[in-house]
């Protein structure tokens, strides 16, 4: 018989012990357990696997690219399941509600998806080595079920070839001048679980007014994060109202004409986690690869081919991008966004009609 699965706002409804206004919140608090190292034991159990399963978000070249890497590193293959954020969330709740364990790691852009497995008690503490030492504790679980694995952030950016930058817009209000009627385009916090964190922190800063505002201004409705930047590059619209930040620094450094812009508001930012889940059917295989993620390694791969941002106090920023500490920046509350996902998709749908 399957079981039913609470969607993750009925996860987390009530539970008192999850601390807003941080990134990652936690449910009921444990000791994490000691940080562990990749160890030859590790690589030799990891390779009688042979396989990692890893559901993400992230771009699938720049998965795909870790994932060779891993491989390369280690001879352990990784299969990679590239969906939306949201789709992500529910295809594990699908399975899970079904008995059917086919995940060891997943990754999200919605950092409000691992508290809601963490709730459910589906997630294994597992800390890799880099997570102790160099990561924030305000980007890692204190009882050590998942850390933020990449950031972004979800800025303006207009075509360079479209509009001069002395008339480009500077800010998120600027989006609603006439001017710019039929020439934005954005993504659907129904599916990306970024566009839904970046709803949310527009939401709570800025407020609903100006989404009912910005459906006025004749958009373009897309998906995903990653498409408003692509419609920038191809001319099909001037200006892009939310999307992702790596998407624009990767097409500028490859000639595209496009351009970011970090709104006087703040620029919303997301968080990225990734987190093993317990029933992993490649347990080993599963913490090499979680280990793996957070060292320098992966996290220049993460920077130089996801134009993301990494959380690793000790890795470099790209040269010639605008370094996150000159940004001024919304702050994230994956519990808030959390508890208030289901009424901005909702709320979301209404109002633009999609």
């Amino acid at each position: 018989m399957k079981k039913t699965m609470p969607s993750r706002r009925d996860i987390l409804k009530g539970s008192t012990a999850l601390a807003l206004g941080t990134v990652f919140a936690s449910a009921a608090r444990a000791e994490a357990p000691p940080a562990e190292a990749i160890t030859p034991q590790l690589i030799e159990a990891a390779k009688k696997e042979g396989k990692v399963v890893w559901y993400t978000s992230i771009d699938l070249s720049v998965s795909e690219k870790i994932a060779g890497s891993f491989k390369a590193k280690y001879g352990v293959e990784v299969r990679v399941e590239r969906t939306g954020a949201e789709r992500v969330f529910q295809r594990i709740g699908q399975e899970y509600a079904s008995n059917v364990y086919a995940v060891d790691i997943a990754n999200s852009s919605d950092a409000a998806h691992l508290l809601a497995w963490k709730k459910q008690g589906i997630l294994l503490p597992y800390v890799p080595e880099d997570v102790a030492k160099y990561y924030k504790p305000e980007h890692r679980d204190p009882d050590g079920t998942y850390a933020g694995f990449r950031a972004t952030l979800s800025p303006i950016a207009y075509n360079t070839k479209l509009v001069k930058p002395e008339d480009a817009p500077t800010s998120f209000k600027d989006l609603l001048d006439p001017k710019w009627k039929g020439k934005i385009v954005k993504a659907h916090p129904g599916y990306s679980g970024t566009i839904l964190t970046a709803t949310f922190e527009m939401v709570r800063d800025i407020g609903w007014e100006y989404y009912e505002n910005l459906a006025k201004q004749n958009i373009m409705q897309v998906q995903s994060a990653t498409d408003p930047p692509k419609k920038l590059s191809l001319g099909e619209r001037s200006v892009m109202a939310d999307g992702t930040e790596y998407n624009i620094m990767l097409l500028k450094e490859a000639g595209q004409p496009v351009e970011a812009v970090y709104p006087t508001e703040g620029t919303p930012f997301i968080v990225g986690p990734n987190g093993i889940f317990k029933a992993a059917p490649n347990p080993n295989a599963a913490k090499l690869f979680q280990n793996y993620c957070f060292t320098p390694e992966a996290q220049t791969i993460v920077i130089d081919a996801g134009g993301l941002r990494s959380l690793h106090t000790q890795v470099k920023e790209h040269p010639g991008r605008k370094p996150l500490a000159d940004i001024k920046l919304m702050k994230e509350d994956a519990a808030g966004a959390d508890a208030q996902s289901e009424e901005i998709k909702a709320r979301y749908q209404k109002i633009f009609r999609v």
